[in-house]
């Protein structure tokens, strides 16, 4: 036994004196990242009322906890969409605005060490998203949002954190499409580079002038390239394999989970992750750095992806919020109008729908346009028989767009359609067909091939979608709603979301083929204020609401349509067609 503990203790004595015969020191960072929060504060969902998974409270515990290990070694980190999806979000965005924003708090008192801005972060505009960056008591980056007159960051394009003697480059940029979806007036004054083009020049920057141990990229955007008006949206795996230097890169955007390694050109290898949308998960990353003599001869990089879904919420943290919580459950809760049955999303994909219908109709209405594009914005959103409240609201409308009315032709509103419904439904080849176009198994947009966001119905019009065709000859478009002759030739005034008339989804364009450039004159009327609040006012008005569906299109033939629906149906929700 005692030449057993002999050993033993000879053992570690060697294998200290060892360590320090080679000099070297490891230390060991915890970078934690969240993004695509998309106003998922608290540990309640404001639209739905009812409790939820994540949040920014669960999170707050997960760090606590990784704190009581690594002390100031963990580095915190946000990667955008923060100031958009849930009524806490829009509250402190345009109601509560004399306030400090409530995310901006939180971030504060959760100790983010560094930021960055998404999409949805610009689309809130300028007042919101200046206001929320001074008001964070840590770097929000932005080395590719630019001044448009002078060229340089509008923000700091990196941040130096220094760590146990570890010193740490964050990079941040987000994806440049940013004028591929919202209008001039939200981003005025800026505009956006490549992000590989961005990243090439600010390392080189980076390493010779503070020659850091680590460097993270910290990129709003997805790994895949998917390019749009020659830009590409999502070009973080390229910037990570095309200039070297990274050894991490924390991704968003794409709200799909991803941990992985990728080689870069100069044969090194880079970790990509993404913790995906809604405070669910977060990106756990541990750095171990080893140094002799001032520099790092040994350095490793393992990420995994934590599940904080249901872990315990910090009371600490739901307290100190307490009030901003129950503000926010006051303006939720304020009674604005009646409807007299449920409607839902669901039925939207598989012919016309009360409730896109009813959408179809309040556009019209606010507009006094010929036709309206809608499309489902959320996958099952739902709102049901009796008293409307603020919060339905959110479920009726999801993001915060503005309502344009544009002149397009007949033709071009003919083209539009036939690209929606080409990326909507699968063509038919015989009864036991698909009608929608789906994966052969749930994937990155669940099992739609794509975005179901893209999937514009029209109003307005009397026409058919003949699924056995190819996209150019699927559409036949009737009639006027009204009965009156409907003509390619004629110019007609369309009422579409801003996201919409601006280029998203490439139905204007790509579709109708409108230049990108032309786009912005064909809108004679836009709404100063976002479409959810004219859709507020408009239910004040009328009071009680009696949707149902328009009937003014439908899929043929339906003698394969109407049972390939309800087929479709029941794969999607479970259960058979209503």
């Amino acid at each position: 036994m005692k030449s057993s503990f002999f050993f033993t203790v000879l053992l570690g004595l060697c294998t200290t004196l060892g360590a320090f015969a080679s000099g070297g020191e490891e230390v060991t960072l915890k970078l934690v990242e969240t993004s695509d929060v998309h106003g998922s504060y608290f540990p309640y969902d404001f639209i739905r009322r009812q409790p939820t998974k994540g949040s920014l409270a669960r999170v707050s515990t997960y760090v606590n906890g990784q704190r009581k290990t690594y002390g100031d070694r963990l580095i915190l980190v946000d990667n955008g969409d923060i100031l958009q999806g849930q009524p806490v979000a829009y509250y402190y965005n345009y109601i509560d605005t004399a306030s400090v924003h409530v995310n901006a708090a939180m971030l504060n008192y959760m100790g983010y060490d560094v930021a960055t801005m998404g999409n949805h972060d610009v689309e809130t505009g300028h007042a919101v998203f200046d206001r929320w960056v001074k008001q964070c008591r840590f770097p929000v980056l932005g080395a590719n949002i630019l001044d448009a007159e002078t060229g340089e960051p509008y923000l700091p394009p990196y941040h130096i954190i220094e760590r146990g003697g570890v010193k740490v480059a964050v990079l941040g940029m987000i994806t440049p499409s940013i004028p591929s979806w919202l209008p001039e007036k939200l981003w005025s004054g800026l505009k956006f580079e490549d992000m590989e083009t961005c990243a090439r020049k600010w390392v080189k920057v980076i390493r010779e002038k503070e020659n850091p141990d680590v460097l993270v990229g910290l990129f709003h955007a997805g790994p895949e390239g998917n390019r749009l008006d020659n830009v590409i949206e999502n070009g973080s795996r390229l910037v990570a394999e095309n200039v070297p230097g990274f050894d991490v890169v924390f991704m968003g955007h794409d709200h799909v989970r991803h941990c992985g390694k990728v080689a870069n050109v100069a044969g090194d290898s880079v970790l990509l992750v993404d913790p995906a949308n809604t405070a669910k998960v977060v990106a756990d990353v541990t750095v171990k750095i080893t140094r002799k003599d001032g520099k790092v001869i040994a350095k490793s990089v393992e990420g995994k992806l934590a599940d904080v879904s249901d872990i315990a919420v910090d009371e600490a943290f739901m307290e100190r919020f307490r009030p901003e919580y129950e503000a926010t459950a006051g303006f939720v809760s304020r009674k604005i109008g009646r409807i007299s049955r449920t409607i839902t999303t669901k039925d939207a994909y598989f012919g016309p729908s009360a409730f896109i219908d009813l959408l179809h109709q309040l556009q019209l209405d606010i507009t006094g346009a010929d036709i309206s594009f809608c499309a489902p914005l959320s996958f099952a959103a739902e709102i049901r028989e009796g008293d409307i409240y603020m919060s339905d609201m959110f479920n009726l409308y999801k993001y915060e767009n503005m309502l344009y009315t544009m002149e397009l032709t007949g033709q071009e509103i003919k083209d539009f359609l036939e690209m929606s419904y080409a990326i909507w439904t699968n063509r038919m080849k015989s009864a036991d067909d698909h009608l929608l176009l789906l994966n052969d198994k749930p994937d990155g947009f669940g099992w739609f091939r794509n975005p179901s966001f893209n999937f514009d119905s029209a109003a307005g019009i009397i026409y058919t979608v003949d699924v056995t065709k190819p996209q150019g000859e699927k559409i036949t478009i009737e009639s006027m709603a009204d009965g009156s002759p409907f003509s390619l030739d004629r110019v007609y005034r369309v009422a579409v979301n801003s996201y919409r008339g601006n280029g998203g989804g490439d139905l204007l364009t790509k579709g109708a083929g409108i230049p990108k450039q032309e786009l912005s004159k064909r809108i004679v009327f836009s709404t100063d204020k976002d479409l959810r609040y004219y859709l507020m006012k408009r239910i004040e008005e009328v009071k009680v609401l009696d949707p149902k569906p328009l009937d003014q299109w439908k899929f043929i033939p339906e003698e394969w349509t109407v049972p390939a629906a309800g087929r479709d149906y029941k794969l999607l929700f479970g259960k058979g067609q209503k």
